[in-house]
């Protein structure tokens, strides 16, 4: 399998690399916009996931501040949000 010149996986042949971005490129706005959402959901519920593992005592509003410290950075969620738990302080 030859590697894609176009930015895209390493793993992916030109063939499916060039399929790709016609499938992409075809698809509507909206569809791509719902994508691009579903990923950030996805990507908030690791996330949380992970938050959830590294601090078990914490609440969901808890967890979700914490979540807020990655998504805005720490200084920025603080001034938003308000201090981190206590849950999360060590």
């Amino acid at each position: 399998m030859e590697p894609s010149g176009g930015g895209l996986a390493q793993d992916t042949s030109s063939a499916a690399a060039d399929l790709q971005v016609k499938v992409l490129r075809a698809m509507p706005a909206s569809r791509k916009v719902a994508l691009v959402e579903d990923a950030n959901r996805t990507a908030r519920q690791l996330a949380l996931a992970g938050i959830a593992l590294r601090f078990p005592g914490a609440s969901r509003q808890e967890r979700v501040r914490l979540l807020m410290d990655i998504v805005l950075g720490a200084d920025l969620a603080e001034k938003v949000y308000g201090p981190r738990p206590e849950t999360a302080r060590k």
